[in-house]
């Protein structure tokens, strides 16, 4: 990757209440390699989709998801998003990369049986809200095999420990520690779209129960968690929930398997992927997408004003 020695003017928006432009992935990232100056007329904006000030900039716009939105080529000039884009424009970056180091999954030489044995409850379930049309079925699947063994809930949604599990990412991780299961359903089952729920379950080496992304065994080892749409149904699946449950040794032949394929992290992980095209967006000399109306839009100020959130 070659150098660039000019000062990056940058800038964040539309992320949710609360973003640290100063301490977030990407900037924490990006000033490792490059000169970064945050300021509010920046050349380049990374942005997401909490919200409409993007709209107000004319620099080079970046849109990063970890949602299953597709890019709006209309508003951005290059895109991170789940999604698999065959676009020189995009780069696809799953939400769970940035929730933390590959190296957490990798395991290496550990004991299996020794995991096994700390494993003092059924399964787990961490949610914090439904979309009746969406993704009813995750809570569908929650009542079915509550009916074998009662399913922890420990999320906003259909809680019955009290209380949401405290301590965000870190927290949640310590909570799915003790169960043998967790049921880590996506929002949507859109390919690529792979969030941090089933590699939180890798992260508690506990067995993920999966659905979502209908290509996620491109990224991660097929035979380390339980794939929905790898059995005919969903009985079936309770079925070999069941199974496992009652048989350690058939369950230890999954807790066995590695969680990349070959045990190696996947190349989403690789920050000289991600910098490489930072490195591309920051020498590419382009006309932004934002400089090429050919006028001006009054309505943009309408939805800037609906959203004006305050960042640090």
């Amino acid at each position: 990757m070659k150098r660039v020695t000019k000062p990056i003017r940058l800038d964040f928006c539309d992320f949710h209440p609360g973003y640290l432009k100063t301490n977030n992935f990407f900037y924490n990232l990006l000033k490792e390699h490059f000169s970064l100056e945050i300021c509010d007329q920046p050349d380049f904006l990374i942005y997401s989709f909490f919200g409409h000030q993007h709209r107000l900039h004319s620099g080079t716009k970046i849109f990063f998801t970890g949602e299953s939105a597709a890019p709006n080529w209309k508003e951005c000039d290059y895109a991170l998003t789940s999604r698999y884009l065959d676009d020189p424009r995009h780069l696809r970056l799953p939400f769970y990369v940035l929730y933390g180091d590959a190296r957490a999954i990798v395991k290496g030489q550990e004991d299996p049986a020794k995991i096994l044995a700390r494993k003092t409850k059924f399964c787990s379930f961490v949610v914090g809200n439904q979309h009746p049309r969406k993704n009813k079925n995750r809570a569908d699947f929650f009542q079915r095999l509550s009916r074998y063994k009662r399913v922890d809930s420990g999320g906003r949604f259909l809680n019955n420990i009290g209380g949401p599990v405290p301590g965000g990412t870190a927290g949640k991780v310590q909570f799915l520690r003790d169960y043998k299961f967790n049921i880590a359903f996506e929002n949507a089952a859109i390919p690529g779209y792979t969030t941090e729920k089933l590699f939180e379950a890798m992260q508690a080496r506990t067995l993920g129960i999966y659905w979502g992304n209908p290509l996620v065994n491109r990224e991660f080892n097929p035979r380390s968690f339980l794939n929905y749409p790898d059995f005919p149904n969903e009985e079936a699946l309770v079925e070999k929930i069941i199974e496992l449950d009652r048989d350690d040794a058939k369950y230890l032949e999954y807790l066995r398997q590695p969680y990349f394929h070959e045990d190696r992290p996947n190349e989403f992980f690789d920050r000289e992927r991600l910098l490489s095209f930072f490195e591309k967006v920051f020498t590419q000399p382009i006309q932004p997408v934002s400089q090429r109306r050919k006028w001006f839009s009054p309505g943009r100020w309408t939805l800037v004003k609906r959203n004006r959130p305050t960042y640090s």
